[in-house]
């Protein structure tokens, strides 16, 4: 699955006579709070707490229990109590929205357009326009990209990039093998999807176990709304970026699904097949929820696996503070075969249906657009990521960030990171994309900072950058070409539509046919592919692919609207 344009400038004044929990679609603060009266100065302070539920794994939280958090609420008095999702999101976001009673913001992840078709979100438009100077200047040239079906802008997404500063690390999907493969198999250059489980296969077999336990060659995640972990390796091996399941041609702009395309899906899930039956396939794949997948990945027993950087960061963590090296991983830009360029670098982007939204029930939508203007500012912004100079960084004497190798040592404690408040404010708010730049040369996300992913590099992360004849690990990857659309997967369905439809048959009809694809004995797979293709031709492919087609085409042309 899973980024010169005009400012939009509203004009339309806050109608004051609408409770905040009307359920209207615009924010209307009470008239005790009216900009402008005794009472709204007096209150703009005054310590108050916001409900937030987020659609993600996390901690549940009030922000001021951390010193980030505590800072912010100093400026603004404004605290949030955070919620995390437990169990499946389509459960939970149908139980909020058949209950008709929300928190006051919501993180929707991937149930955004459900949220949208229920008209949960107030609109922004007017709020923006009053209360924040900082929300134009960071989202606004990305306003029109931005706008929903009604015209209006109703949630800020957690990406507006300000400037270009490129990852020494690679964030995002990869095919990623043990260190202590490479190293016993003295650093073979691996490039095809053959190669790549050769090597797997051959170290499996000197080393059938791990304390007491089995090595596992490969594993996915595939929980819940993970799936897309086990489908997107197929358009990434013929050299394509994260655009969905889609191939879109890079000249004339059409998209194919890859959902039962035989060069690439029927091939990649062969593969699957095979590497299962040569015992090197993780079966639990199919079984495990996310805790249980990084568990397995930090005690050392899983060889290779495919995964976007963000979905493990957690077992990466486990992993550079246990400080075995060769258990750590490193990621490869696999393709299928030796000639394509892969794409597996995001190029610049502008996601727009992931982010976060004022509900209908908010008690004060002013206070809540004033803190998100007051984070957007640009201190506020080194805050959320750099945190406090003096305990989690330092400026030298022309102005540029480090970190002291004490001060790295504590970020790189998982609970130091997250009680200090790094790892509460690193997503799912509105901020500046990770590829910015603030004050001066800066980067906005620290471990872009050169010299301190220099310091953050350990021996082993030198030795095998020295192998690999790379100064940093992005070196190993092809520099994405530019994609004006990108990226397709954030294009709206709609709860309802024929496209959203499409897409949740296709996601159930494969979550039942690949484990028998890929689990079944070689002698079968013909069989069980003829299956799933045959059900999948049912559904209206061509009618999906025009209609990604025709907004892709609109995107690349600069029309952001639909």
């Amino acid at each position: 699955m899973k980024k010169s344009l005009s400012l939009l400038t509203v004009g339309v004044m806050l109608t004051l006579s609408l409770s905040a929990c009307s359920g209207s679609n615009t924010a209307a603060p009470a008239a005790s709070n009216a900009p402008g009266s005794t009472a709204a100065a007096a209150d703009d302070n005054k310590p108050v707490t916001f409900t937030y539920y987020r659609f993600g794994a996390g901690k549940n939280i009030n922000t001021n229990e951390t010193p980030i958090g505590k800072e912010l609420e100093k400026q603004t008095g404004v605290n949030f109590k955070v919620e995390t999702l437990v169990g499946e999101s389509k459960t939970k976001s149908g139980v909020m929205i058949a209950g008709n009673e929300f928190p006051d913001v919501i993180s929707p992840e991937g149930e955004i357009d459900k949220f949208m078709d229920a008209g949960v979100f107030i609109a922004l438009d007017d709020l923006i326009e009053k209360y924040g100077p900082n929300i134009k200047r960071v989202y606004g040239p990305y306003f029109n990209k931005m706008k929903q079906k009604d015209g209006k802008i109703h949630h800020l997404p957690y990406s507006a990039n300000q400037g270009f500063i490129a990852n020494p690390n690679v964030d995002q999907g990869a095919f990623w093998i043990q260190r202590g493969v490479l190293k016993e198999m003295g650093y073979p250059q691996i490039k095809t999807l053959d190669e790549y489980f050769d090597v797997i296969k051959k170290y499996k077999e000197k080393h059938p176990q791990v304390d007491g336990k089995d090595t596992i060659g490969f594993s996915v995640l595939t929980y819940d709304t993970n799936f897309f972990t086990i489908t997107n390796p197929a358009f990434h091996l013929a050299g394509y970026p994260n655009d969905g399941g889609l191939l879109i041609d890079m000249k004339t702009r059409e998209a194919k699904t890859v959902a039962i395309d035989e060069a690439t899906t029927k091939r990649w899930v062969k593969k699957l097949n095979e590497v299962n039956a040569a015992g090197l396939f993780d079966k639990e794949s199919f079984t495990m929820n996310k805790d249980q997948y990084l568990a397995k990945l930090t005690s050392g027993r899983v060889l290779g696996y495919f995964a976007y950087d963000w979905q493990v960061g957690d077992a990466r963590n486990n992993l550079a503070k246990a400080g075995i090296d060769d258990k750590r991983y490193m990621p490869l830009p696999i393709v299928f075969d030796k000639g394509i360029k892969d794409q597996y670098l995001d190029p610049p982007s502008f996601v727009n249906n992931r982010g976060i939204g004022i509900t209908k029930s908010a008690k004060d939508p002013v206070r809540i657009i004033k803190f998100w203007d007051n984070m957007l500012k640009e201190e506020n912004q080194i805050l959320v990521q750099w945190g406090i100079k003096g305990q989690t960084y330092e400026v030298d004497d022309n102005g540029m960030f480090y970190r002291t190798d004490e001060q790295i040592a504590k970020i790189k404690d998982p609970k130091f990171y997250e009680d200090f408040g790094l790892k509460e404010f690193a997503y799912s708010w509105p901020r500046y994309g990770n590829s910015s730049v603030v004050k001066g040369n800066n980067a906005y996300d620290p471990s872009k900072q050169p010299v301190v992913a220099e310091k953050n590099f350990t021996e082993g992360d030198k030795a095998l950058l020295k192998a690999y004849n790379a100064k940093v690990f992005t070196d190993l990857f092809s520099k994405p070409d530019d994609r004006p659309w990108y990226p397709a997967w954030s294009i709206n369905k709609g709860q309802g539509t024929p496209e959203q439809i499409f897409e949740q048959k296709m996601s159930d009809l494969q979550k039942k046919a690949y484990p028998e694809m890929i689990l079944s004995a070689p002698d079968k797979f013909e069989k069980a592919w003829s299956d799933y293709s045959s059900q999948a031709s049912k559904l209206d492919i061509k009618g999906y692919e025009a209609f990604v087609t025709k907004i892709v085409q609109a995107r690349a042309s600069g029309d952001w609207s639909k």
